[in-house]
Parts: structure tokens; C-alpha cells; sequence
């Protein structure tokens, strides 16, 4: 995947300001830019009018140059002039956000069809009329959060599976969320949406050139909210035909071979180097490499009464996690292998010796009851 991302230019837009909005690489996002800055200009000639009248006004109307002030209360023409002249500036400013704001809500006619589904603190990303769906995570080593290691380029801002979409194809964005309340942002797109639970938001974006675009998670959606990025790789489109077929026929062959399995058991020293890799990768950070978690944060795993005597309560939580805490589940991101060996692994690791020996087969029972 390194050199994947490696051999497609950056979009060199992203960085183009760290002052002003990001201009963007797509017509909306274009109009989007405009039009921030059409309002800004005129915010600066109203200050400019305003401030230059009331400075000019102090100085050349003070009381030591002996002026004396009008006296009137009340002037018809005044009133009008600074309520119809408000009026039409609004009015002028209304028209062009209005239309900006209709198209950047017309999804319709759509050529791609994404559902995006946000989840602490993850992106899973479903194509429709395709047999093909991942879920992307942060890709950053946990040395670089943790200051053992330089900080890279794209610090928090890389994954381990990217969106993959065509260029020069209007691709429309289902977005929703499968616990609190996420949104997803690529400001190169100028697409920014709520992902809320229950619900579906709209969003779309035609990028005319390909190029890796970067995002992330703009809803303070809970303690890992600054490690949900969102990176998003256009294709031409021959290209993205041939990677949605790759994608498709390496799902199939995935559904095969965990088929396969289920017929196989695999040995507890298989069961434990498989788990081990798994529990590192998804694990460690919250209950820590040791199993002992954080006290008050994270609960420990080790000689807990559920790791030693309840396999089913075992098997439930790191299948469908748990309401209300951190812990994800994790039945859909993991294959029904990884999760009996990660099972094993946490009831055989750190002294807890149980000797229960889960396998596929067993995880898939309890999936299907």
C-alpha cells in the first residue's frame, strides 16, 4: 500500500494555505472558494466605508475644532438609506451562496454510489452495486504518537485502506454512523457531513484529477477523535475498473477460504502467533501489550472473571463490543479466524493458562445464533 501511495502525487491544493480556506481540486469546491472570498471582499469594503467614516468623523468633527453638532433626531432619508442599502448587499450576497448551496446538495445523477459509515474511531466504506467494502484505519505508528519516533509527512493523516473513487465521475456519499456522532471532511472536496446514528446524509464530489486527497474526522467524537483520518485516492477511470475487479475477486476468494475453514482447526500454537499479531494491531493500545490495561480507563485481562471462566461473554464482547465504552466491535473487521485466534490468545496469554482453544467454527455458531 506504501508504494501504492507513493506513486500518485500528493494534491498539492491541501497545503496550499495554512491562512485562508483550502481552494480544492473539484468545480464546487472551486465555487465554494469563490464565493468565500466574493463575501470576504465585501466585508472588508463595508469595514473599510464604516471604520473610515467613524474615524474620520472623530477627528475632523471633534469638539477642540470647535464644530457643533447637528441637532436633529430623526432624518427619513437615513433611515431608509441604512435599511434598503443592507437589504440589497444581502440580497447580493444571498444569490450566489444560494446556488452554491444547491449544487453542493444535488446528488442526483450520480455515476458511484459510497456508503461511508463512521465508528469509534474508524471509516467503513461499502461500494454499491459492487461487491466490495473495507474499513480504514489509521495508519500512523503508535512510536510517532508516542514521540519515539520522528513525526512522518502525513502524521494522522494516512490509513491502512484508502477510498478508492474515478476521476471525472460524480460519486455520491451516504453517510451515517454506527454509534456517536462523526463527520466526514476532505476539504479538497469542500465536502464536509455529519455522520449521525439513525441517519443518512448526502454528499457528492467529481475530482477531474487524480491525486491522493486528505481529511479527518471533524466532530469531537470522543478520545481518539484526532486518530480518525480520512484519505481518498481518484483513479482514472480505467484504473478504479481494475482495482474494484481486484477488490471483488480477492472478497470472493476471502469468503472461500474462511469457508474453508471452518471445517479446519487450527493448532494452539497457530491459534496463539495469529492472535498475538491480531491483538497487537487492535488491541494493545487501550488494554496495553501486557494485558493489564489502564486502571479507571481500560480494564485489565488479566485473571478477569470473564477471561478465565465465561468463553460465550468472551466471545460476545470482542464480536459486537460493548454500548457506551470504547470497545468496538469487532465482528465485522475481523475474519471469523482472526477473532477465534485472538480469543485464544487473551484466555492463553499473561499467565491465564486456561486451555480454551476457540476456533472458527465456534466463532461463527455464535454469530449465526
Amino acid at each position: 500500500m506504501t508504494s501504492l501511495l507513493a506513486s500518485i502525487p500528493f494534491a498539492a491544493s491541501a497545503q496550499s494555505s495554512q491562512l485562508n480556506l483550502t481552494q480544492g481540486v473539484t468545480e464546487i469546491s472551486n465555487r465554494v472558494y469563490d464565493l468565500h472570498m466574493t463575501i470576504f471582499y465585501i466585508c472588508c469594503v463595508i469595514g473599510l466605508l464604516v471604520f473610515g467614516t467613524m474615524f474620520w468623523s472623530m477627528i475632523a468633527h471633534r469638539k477642540k475644532q470647535g464644530v457643533k453638532p447637528a441637532t436633529f433626531h430623526e432624518n427619513v432619508k437615513v433611515e431608509i438609506a441604512w435599511t434598503v442599502i443592507p437589504f440589497l448587499i444581502l440580497i447580493g450576497m444571498a444569490i450566489p451562496a444560494t446556488s452554491t448551496l444547491i449544487a453542493m446538495e444535488d446528488t442526483s445523477e450520480s455515476d458511484v454510489t459510497v456508503l461511508v459509515t463512521g465508528s469509534q474511531w474508524k471509516w467503513h466504506y461499502k461500494y454499491f452495486d459492487h461487491d466490495v467494502e473495507f474499513f480504514s484505519l489509521l495508519a500512523t505508528q503508535q512510536e510517532q504518537i508516542n514521540n519515539r519516533l520522528d513525526k512522518g509527512e502525513n502524521y494522522l493523516l494516512e490509513v491502512d485502506r484508502p477510498l478508492v473513487i474515478p476521476t471525472g465521475k460524480k460519486v455520491r456519499f451516504l453517510i451515517t454512523s454506527d454509534d456517536v456522532i462523526h463527520s466526514w471532511w476532505v476539504p479538497d472536496f469542500a465536502v464536509k457531513k455529519d455522520a449521525n446514528p439513525g441517519f443518512i446524509n448526502e454528499a457528492w464530489t467529481k475530482v477531474d484529477e487524480p491525486g491522493i486527497y486528505r481529511g479527518q474526522c471533524a466532530e469531537l467524537c470522543g478520545k481518539d477523535h484526532g486518530f480518525m483520518p480520512v484519505v481518498v485516492i481518484a483513479k482514472e477511470p480505467a484504473e478504479y475498473d481494475a482495482w474494484i475487479t481486484e477488490q471483488e475477486q480477492i472478497a470472493k476468494q476471502a469468503k472461500a477460504e474462511e469457508q474453508r475453514l471452518l471445517a479446519m482447526s487450527m493448532t494452539e500454537a497457530e491459534l496463539m502467533q495469529l492472535g498475538e499479531s491480531v491483538y497487537l494491531g487492535n488491541c494493545a493500545a487501550c488494554h496495553q501489550p501486557n494485558g493489564q490495561g489502564i486502571p479507571g480507563v481500560f480494564p485489565s485481562l488479566v485473571g478477569t472473571d470473564m477471561v478465565l471462566n465465561d468463553l460465550p461473554a468472551h466471545i460476545d464482547i470482542v464480536v459486537n463490543g460493548k454500548n457506551g465504552t470504547a470497545m468496538q466491535a469487532f465482528g465485522n473487521q475481523l475474519s471469523l479466524r482472526e477473532l477465534a485466534a485472538v480469543i485464544t490468545y487473551e484466555r492463553n496469554a499473561w499467565g491465564n493458562s486456561t486451555g480454551d482453544l476457540v476456533q472458527a467454527a465456534d466463532v461463527n455458531e455464535y454469530k449465526n445464533n
